[in-house]
């Protein structure tokens, strides 16, 4: 079967009219004179390939991401060793610009046959960050493709909860501070696209937005170890200190954070770091509804990359009248949007106020009476002050208030045993507060 194929510039050799020559397995179908020609034509179901043999230093991670989700390979010509580095970094096949006709078709068999899900799109069997509803009405009966081994040895933890305050950026900057006091290196990611409040958390200048920096790179494929150290801020507690890539300064900066971008952010991350530590938005929707048949970018692809990518989740949720039922559905959505997750539950601010005298049996009797499917693992007391005092000086709670209840119920969730005592950590912080008095 033939492989249909659009070529955009001039080579040093006649290769399209070698390749119509070949009469082998490539079909050159339509020759573009610039580079959105021939996007226009991949869109529309034309090829399966796209050979650039001019422009290519115009191809960023997210375009290529782009024709992908549509079926499409990309292969390059170029002589620079470090403009095929560049490319091959977005995920380019390369070859040089002498190439002779039949090694160029080759080349083009072998990008095809090592798309994700060879034999359909790509936008049937992985979310590419780009909305195209079109997708939903084709048949998806593919076996699963097999898992591939990370760049690097580090975990993603991702923070994500509901609309609302559950309290996602305190448990996710707490996470990060935990382990690295344990010893571990640790990247903090402010992946929030609708209010990024992890630099005021920290007491940040919130002006270089870090993470938008490196999407920025990683899209153009300039993005490495050394540059993303020098992005991210580092925050000192104590004898410890782990690393910050800032979170985007205006909602309408959302576009900055492209899936196929993040994706390289996160794997890289996980090259130079232990953990990886993501504060991800709330928000779960596809927006295929607002872009039908489009290849427009999706507002909440940070979001759902960063729990594709992610090794464990935690979905976090107020233990409230409001927050439980919100968390009820949010989970349902998560399952939805992102079937593999497996999320772990935990309910923050927990207080006998808003939930009785025995808060963590009674969150547990509603929960089971709601039957969500997922159990709750976690139960962090309330405690405001302890909160407030890390708020005003930028710290952390292990810094700010090392004895808090708070505090040592997210060190026991994500370290090494916290020596408490056999009672419940809502008890135990109302006893101290009690004491304190």
């Amino acid at each position: 079967m033939s492989i249909p194929v659009v070529t955009v510039g001039q080579s040093r050799e006649d290769l399209v009219g070698g390749l119509e020559r070949l009469h082998g397995p490539v079909t050159v179908v339509r020759r573009c004179g610039e580079l959105a020609e021939l996007l226009a034509a991949c869109q529309s179901g034309l090829a399966r390939a796209a050979v650039i043999a001019e422009g290519a230093q115009e191809l960023t991670a997210s375009l290529v991401d782009r024709l992908a989700a549509v079926g499409v390979s990309v292969v390059a010509l170029s002589d620079d060793p470090e403009e095929s580095g560049r490319l091959w970094s977005i995920g380019v096949v390369t070859a040089s610009l002498d190439v002779d006709s039949a090694t160029l078709a080759s080349r083009i068999s072998d990008a095809v046959g090592e798309m994700p899900g060879h034999g359909r799109r790509r936008s049937e069997s992985r979310d590419s960050g780009f909305a195209d509803t079109a997708a939903e009405l084709r048949p998806t009966d593919a076996p699963e493709e097999p898992e591939h081994a990370p760049v690097g040895a580090g975990r993603i933890i991702a923070v994500w909860g509901p609309t609302g305050a559950p309290g996602r950026t305190l448990v996710a900057v707490n996470i990060a501070a935990e382990l690295a006091a344990e010893g571990k290196s640790v990247i903090l990611l402010d992946a929030d696209n609708y209010g990024a409040s992890v630099a005021a958390s920290l007491g940040l200048l919130d002006e270089s937005a870090g993470l938008a920096q490196s999407c920025r790179l990683a899209d153009q494929g300039l993005l490495d170890a050394e540059s993303l150290k020098r992005i991210a801020a580092p925050v000192f507690a104590k004898a410890t200190s782990f690393r910050v890539l800032t979170g985007i300064t205006r909602p309408d900066r959302w576009p900055e954070l492209r899936a196929a971008a993040l994706s390289s952010v996160l794997e890289l991350s996980k090259a130079i770091a232990d953990v990886v530590v993501v504060d991800a938005g709330f928000c779960l929707e596809a927006d295929e509804e607002l872009s039908f048949d489009t290849m427009a970018p999706r507002r909440n692809a940070a979001t759902l990359r960063s729990i594709e990518l992610a090794d464990t989740v935690y979905a976090v949720g107020a233990a409230d009248a409001v927050g439980v039922p919100r968390l009820v559905r949010g989970l349902a959505e998560l399952e939805r949007a992102v079937p593999h997750a497996a999320p772990r539950v935990v309910l923050n601010k927990v207080r006998a106020a808003s939930a009785g005298r025995s808060p963590e049996r009674e969150l547990r009797e509603a929960w089971e009476r709601y039957g969500p499917g997922h159990g709750i693992e976690v139960f962090l007391p309330s405690d405001p002050e302890a909160c407030d005092a890390a708020l005003l000086s930028g710290a952390v709670l292990f810094e700010a208030a090392p004895e808090s209840g708070l505090r040592l119920a997210i060190a026991k969730m994500v370290c090494a045993p916290v020596q408490q005592n056999g009672k419940s950590s809502v008890i135990y912080s109302r006893a101290r507060r009690r004491l304190k008095r």
